[in-house]
């Protein structure tokens, strides 16, 4: 995956070098394939879970999940992975869509995975004290397994206290959850959502899909007005929604918020309100060798019709706006940024833990939006590691190719994991830019990068 990104920021570089228009922006992540994004909204943050796709994937292979961050809806934190299939002792495999949910200061992570002793997907819980986990197996056992059907999970708590776990396909169900979040109602049990085309749309040729309802249900309430939105139409997907007063409806199906685009077949909805505005999460094929089984997640701004209902929204490149500066002042995680082009992440041994940037080869770089350097920066500072023949960190401004404001030298460090700070001098950079990590040097990989820092003037 490392080197097609690479090959795709190379194309997008030649045709945009001299415009001003900033450079794209979705899919949010480029280290990796994600899919099935699941966002949530806690202490002034969006949380993005999203499903792994492995490279070069001919099948969902699909073995974890994959946990990111925003203040600013344009750079993303890699927190890596919380969970995986592995945490599950009943399960063999299939870590797919899924939805986490905070209550009472824990968080439960509801997935999708394979059954081994039934041969087919059902409904997992893990919980954690923390919303980047790690997460452990609630339960010994699935929290649903009633069909073929057991996947996509989607969970909302109500106003009045009560939780609704909805999930299916190619039939929509749900259960009413106690309130401990890992059991659900015995008395009243599964129930299957009535499946009419005046709740979901109609769709011909398909005498056992009646609907256009597909599967990836996102569940929630806005106002007083209950929505359900969903991957629907068949293969290709798009998402359409409907709409109830009740959340056991009856439903209203209301249309068809994203057309079939981007080059999956599939496609997954999840929507947030954060700061005062409306955002839509969704997965294409956007990146080198993507496609149905390869997927990206990205995410747009949209603003509600006056009645509630949903507009049009297309996939773009350039994603959301910024909707904060970044402090370059204090101490910034490598692996924080709105577009990484060559580089991984991978978990670091370094004393703050987390994760950092390797596998950094000469031409690869970080973009960081919106980076407010105030009156000036005179230094910075980053935490380094390599066993290879180092390299330099060029700080560009607004660019790969920008205004350079300063060069910071790495050597070997003596280990890929052997960390020191290096340091070196700044100038020219103050006001709000777009801040690029350049990295140069010879062949093979250079260094690996863990945080960095400026010092004001």
């Amino acid at each position: 995956m490392k080197k097609l990104v690479s090959v795709a920021v190379a194309g997008l570089l030649a045709s945009a070098l001299y415009s001003p228009v900033s450079f794209a922006d979705n899919p949010v992540v480029q280290t990796i394939y994600t899919a099935d994004p699941a966002p949530l909204v806690y202490n002034h943050t969006v949380y993005l879970y999203t499903g792994h796709d492995e490279d070069n994937s001919t099948y969902y292979t699909m073995n974890d999940w994959r946990v990111y961050s925003s203040k600013d809806m344009a750079n993303w934190t890699d927190h890596g992975s919380p969970l995986s299939y592995k945490a599950f002792s009943w399960s063999s495999g299939e870590a797919w869509a899924s939805q986490v949910i905070e209550r009472n200061g824990k968080f439960y992570f509801y997935v999708t995975a394979k059954s081994t002793s039934l041969g087919r997907p059902a409904i997992g819980v893990a919980v954690s004290n923390s919303p980047t986990g790690p997460f452990v197996n609630a339960i010994g056992k699935p929290l649903v397994s009633s069909s073929w059907g057991d996947i996509d999970p989607t969970v909302y708590v109500d106003s009045d206290g009560q939780a609704y776990l909805y999930w299916g396909n190619p039939t929509l169900k749900y259960v009413k959850l106690n309130p401990d979040m890992i059991s659900y109602n015995q008395s009243t049990g599964i129930v299957q959502v009535p499946m009419t085309t005046d709740s979901f749309g109609v769709r011909n040729g398909n005498a056992d899909r009646p609907t256009l309802y597909e599967e990836g249900p996102w569940f929630y309430k806005r106002g007083s007005l209950y929505y359900m939105v969903y991957a629907a139409s068949g293969i290709p997907e798009n998402i359409a929604y409907s709409t109830s007063s009740s959340p056991t409806g009856p439903w209203k199906y209301r249309g068809i918020i994203m057309p079939t685009q981007g080059g999956s077949f599939t496609n997954h909805p999840g929507i947030i309100d954060f700061k005062g505005r409306s955002y839509f999460f969704y997965h294409n094929g956007a990146l080198p060798g993507g496609g149905g089984f390869t997927r990206s997640v990205g995410v747009e701004q949209f603003t509600y019709n006056a009645d509630g209902s949903f507009p049009v929204i297309n996939m773009t490149t350039a994603g959301p706006q910024p909707i904060a500066t970044l402090n370059p002042y204090v101490r910034t995680q490598a692996e924080t940024s709105a577009w990484a082009a060559g580089v991984e992440t991978e978990t670091t041994s370094d004393t703050d833990g987390g994760m950092n940037v390797g596998f950094i080869d000469h031409g690869d770089y970080l973009k960081i939006k919106n980076v407010n350097f105030g009156s000036g920066a005179a230094a910075f500072e980053a935490r380094v590691a390599s066993a290879g023949n180092g390299g330099n960190i060029e700080l560009r401004l607004d660019s790969p190719t920008g205004t350079l404001a300063g060069t910071c030298a790495v050597q070997n460090t003596g280990g890929w994991q052997s960390w020191v700070t290096k340091t070196c001098t700044v100038s020219g950079a103050s006001g709000t830019h777009d801040l690029y990590l350049k990295f140069t040097g010879g062949s093979g990989y250079l260094f690996n990068l863990n945080w960095w820092k400026f010092s004001a003037s």
